[in-house]
């Protein structure tokens, strides 16, 4: 009861472990007190709601199996929102080769149709190169539609997506999409014009330049020697290899390619995993779901900052891998897919049945969940630079706890005629020291050009109150005709 009744009080409002213990100790002591306290607060459910870990990132990092030949394994992404270019394209697809790390980056719109992107990708990757076995990319709604789907299953192609609100699935596509921006970028400052003008060159030369993974060009390895440039003349001519040697020559490096990135997916795995923290669920564990990263959610009230960072408990019902499971998800989020990578979960400890409710979650866009204002519970005066204006404080029902928040006195009148002021406006009243007041305990004080209470004024004004009254008398102004 005790640990409860400090942990919850409006006067220490959901302590850390450590926090409460120093603050109890004090006063108070019973045997394993510290970890009493710990294991309350572990448990709370607010505090799992609301609070963020500082614990390293969960889970180890999986990398998929090294390609065993040029364009069998491919991953693919795209950049929106571009500068819209004289064709009408604002969008890049790129496509990238697992093992060779050579990439297409093809212009198009973002409102293209998905049969047309079917016949770009037959025409850059297909007649190309070969019919991928894999391809990894994001839930993007074109891959994820039954059309796409299809296709690749005729193809033989199998489509390997990412979990729901976890980009590093694709880091590769990540990490040639912020190259791109960088070369495309640097292009326009230097010699200007549109984005789409320096595409292809900026393409070519991010192929034909040094890959740390790989320690050669992407060319290189694509076609067993870097290609013609302005700065790599020598290489033109008798000097280059011809028929059976450069088929060979292009094996050797297939060869030294792999062994290389055995080693960099070595290194990089090493270097990861010593920045994160190995976690494990088993199937019917119950675990909260962090909702922070969700796109057009809207979550728990009007303003986002304060909103839960996690919502559940929500029941594990398989696992996908070593880091990623899937949950029971309720129909309220039946839009969303139920698989999620182990960073974006949280162990369930509280043993209270209590829940975040879900009925104000919804999956749309622009969607805002209205608490209604039940009183205006105080009035006063905000000062800008060339006027005042009104505000008032509105008490709103709010479904997890009272929640106020000071808004315009006109636009409230407008929208809420119906609403009544309450204590502030119980008739007018005077006070000295530049304070008028607004009746009850509030008074205007005008030096620092705000309300207070009667407590918060200086007490040489109460001792001159009655000075000002017997001079003044009946006479003095209403709350209604005070202007700044």
């Amino acid at each position: 009861m005790l640990t409860e009744h400090t942990h919850k009080s409006r006067y220490s409002v959901h302590p850390g472990s450590d926090k409460m213990y120093h603050d109890l100790k004090a006063t108070y002591w019973w045997p394993n007190m510290k970890s009493d306290i710990a294991t309350y607060v572990s448990k709370c459910l607010t505090c799992s709601m609301v609070k963020v870990g500082y614990q390293k990132p969960l889970g180890l990092l999986q990398q998929p199996e090294i390609p065993v030949w040029k364009w069998e394994q491919i991953s693919m992404d795209f950049i929106t929102k571009l500068p819209k270019t004289t064709s009408g394209c604002d969008t890049i697809w790129v496509i990238v080769d697992r093992l060779t790390k050579s990439a297409h980056s093809l212009p198009i719109k973002e409102t293209d149709k998905l049969d047309k992107l079917i016949r770009i990708y037959l025409k850059e990757v297909v007649t190309q190169h070969r019919v991928p076995i894999s391809i990894i990319s994001d839930r993007d709604s074109r891959f994820t539609s039954h059309f796409w789907k299809s296709l690749h299953k005729a193809l033989g192609t199998r489509l390997d997506m990412s979990t729901a609100y976890h980009p590093q699935t694709d880091g590769q596509s990540e990490r040639m999409i912020q190259a791109l921006e960088y070369m495309l970028r640097a292009g326009v400052i230097d010699v200007g014009s549109s984005w789409e003008t320096h595409l292809p060159l900026v393409e070519f030369s991010y192929n034909n330049s040094y890959h740390t993974s790989i320690k050669v060009a992407p060319f290189e390895v694509l076609y067993g020697c870097k290609c013609r440039s302005p700065i790599c003349w020598v290489e033109v001519g008798e000097s280059q290899l011809t028929g059976p040697e450069l088929v060979h020559e292009t094996t050797e490096k297939i060869v030294q390619i792999l062994n290389r990135m055995a080693a960099a997916r070595d290194r990089q795995k090493r270097y990861a995993d010593k920045r994160r923290k190995p976690l494990e669920f088993q199937v019917g564990d119950k675990v909260l779901l962090r909702v922070s990263p969700w796109k057009g959610v809207i979550r728990f009230g009007k303003q986002g900052k304060l909103n839960p960072r996690y919502i559940g408990p929500f029941k594990i019902v398989k696992r996908i891998g070593p880091v990623a499971y899937e949950l029971n998800l309720p129909n309220e989020l039946s839009s969303v897919h139920n698989v999620f990578h182990v960073l974006n979960l949280k162990n369930f400890l509280s043993n209270k049945t209590l829940t975040i409710p879900l009925e104000e979650i919804q999956i749309i866009e622009q969607l805002h969940f209205v608490e209604e204002p039940v009183e205006i519970m105080d009035r006063k005066i905000k000062k800008l630079k060339l006027s005042c204006k009104p505000i008032v404080k509105v008490r709103r029902n709010s479904r997890l706890r009272p929640e106020f928040t000071w808004e315009r006195e006109d636009q409230m009148k407008k929208k809420y005629p119906h609403l009544q002021p309450s204590r502030y406006s119980k008739g007018p009243g005077l006070s000295l020291g530049g304070t008028r007041s607004l009746g009850g305990q509030f008074e205007f004080d005008r030096k620092h050009s705000r309300y207070a209470t009667t407590d918060q004024l200086p007490p040489w004004r109460f001792k001159l109150g009655n000075i000002e009254r017997s001079f003044l008398g009946a006479h003095s102004p209403s709350p209604s005709s005070y202007t700044c």
